[in-house]
């Protein structure tokens, strides 16, 4: 498998949607929405404080009643962060998402936010590579 840095080149991994941690829960769902992903990184400055995901809406708003309007992101996002680096490859992404049921991984260069992956860009490349092995393999037989 690749490493990250080749699938963020790939197509546009680099835009990055984020709230700070003093926004509320509503104006991030509201981001989220708008942009149609499933998570946000929540910056303080350049720092990445914690990750804001749907997950966290529904299990700390939606399920226990409190109110988006007036909860911060601050008090329900995830912390603390995971993350890989540009030189991981994307298998080992996916164990990593796959053993903290996680569904967003930011990639982090020398500290410094320069993307986010979700589980479904993951799944994509991995089908990519198998199905160019398959023709690879096909051909080879049908020589």
């Amino acid at each position: 498998m690749k490493p990250v840095a080749e699938l963020l080149k790939k197509r546009d991994y680099t835009e990055v949607y984020s709230v700070g941690p003093t926004a509320t829960v509503f104006e991030a769902i509201t981001l989220l929405a708008e942009k149609g992903v499933g998570a946000l990184m929540v910056m303080e400055g350049e720092k990445l404080a914690g990750i804001f995901s749907e997950r966290d809406y529904t299990r700390k708003i939606a399920i226990v009643g409190r109110n988006s309007r007036e909860t911060l992101v601050s008090e329900i996002m995830t912390t603390p962060v995971l993350f890989v680096t540009p030189t991981h490859r994307t298998r080992e992404c996916m164990a990593l998402m796959s053993d903290k049921n996680i569904r967003h991984l930011p990639v982090l260069d020398a500290g410094k936010v320069v993307g986010m992956l979700s589980i479904r860009d993951l799944m994509n490349d991995i089908i990519a590579d198998h199905e160019f092995t398959i023709a690879q393999l096909e051909g080879y037989i049908n020589q």
